[in-house]
């Protein structure tokens, strides 16, 4: 079950570039599953973290399952989400856990189900392989399979948040070197007006925010786009 595809498309899951995040994760896992586990017709990715989910799949008949097993409440993704082990249909046709389900795989055109939970905490990612064809998925290869998954999308999902992590931190250390400058500035301002030191300049600033209950960056960027209004109206 295991290819050499499916091995370098998993492992590429864990590169970082500027258009990571989690759908792209999920998306190129499915994409992945889809295109390189022998006798699997697709694949679903659910990110499950804080009681919210985001649902990816390599065709958008299987996020409708899975969105739809959710609405009816029974199906092997609750049941491997629930119980944190791996659940499996050999055939829906003669599976008789989950009769709903069941009858909406089949609407579909899936005839056996794998699916792998794997936790990635504080989150839980449910992964789903589908076949078209009965029995696709021999329980030996799927231990294999399931480590592996487990493994990757480990990797992925902990390099992802510490990408994201660096990069809130890089754009809130942004975002506060411009307020920064922002407030130098009408500091500037205000001095030049008022004929203050820099130190009086700044209490005003944060004594005027206080009072109308505003951020003293967004009262100083309202008052340079002013200072720099009326320039404009004097040349």
């Amino acid at each position: 079950m295991i290819t050499p595809g499916l091995a370098r498309d998993l492992a590429a899951l864990g590169r970082l570039g500027e258009d990571t995040s989690t759908e792209s994760v999920l998306r190129g896992l499915t994409t992945a599953l889809a295109a390189g586990v022998p006798g699997c017709s697709g694949g679903s990715a659910e990110h499950w973290r804080d009681q919210r989910v985001l649902v990816s799949g390599s065709h958008s008949e299987l996020i409708m399952l899975v969105e739809g097993e959710r609405e009816i409440g029974e199906g092997p993704s609750l049941e491997a989400r629930q119980s944190g082990a791996r659940a499996s249909l050999s055939d829906v046709l003669s599976d008789s856990r989950w009769p709903r389900y069941n009858a909406l795989a089949t609407r579909w055109g899936v005839r056996s189900v794998l699916i792998v939970p794997i936790e990635v905490a504080p989150a839980q990612v449910i992964v789903g392989l589908y076949s078209v064809r009965p029995g696709a998925f021999s329980p030996q290869a799927a231990h294999s399979l399931a480590d592996m998954l487990t493994e990757q999308v480990g990797v992925a999902m902990a390099n992802m948040w510490e990408f994201e992590e660096v990069r809130t931190d890089a754009a809130q250390l942004q975002e506060a070197l411009a307020g920064r400058s922002v407030i130098d500035q009408a500091k500037g301002i205000i001095m030049q007006t008022s004929g203050c030191t820099a130190e009086a300049a700044f209490e005003e600033l944060r004594r005027i925010s206080q009072h109308h209950q505003v951020k003293v960056a967004d009262l100083a960027r309202l008052l340079v786009e002013e200072h720099q209004r009326k320039s404009t109206r004097r040349s």
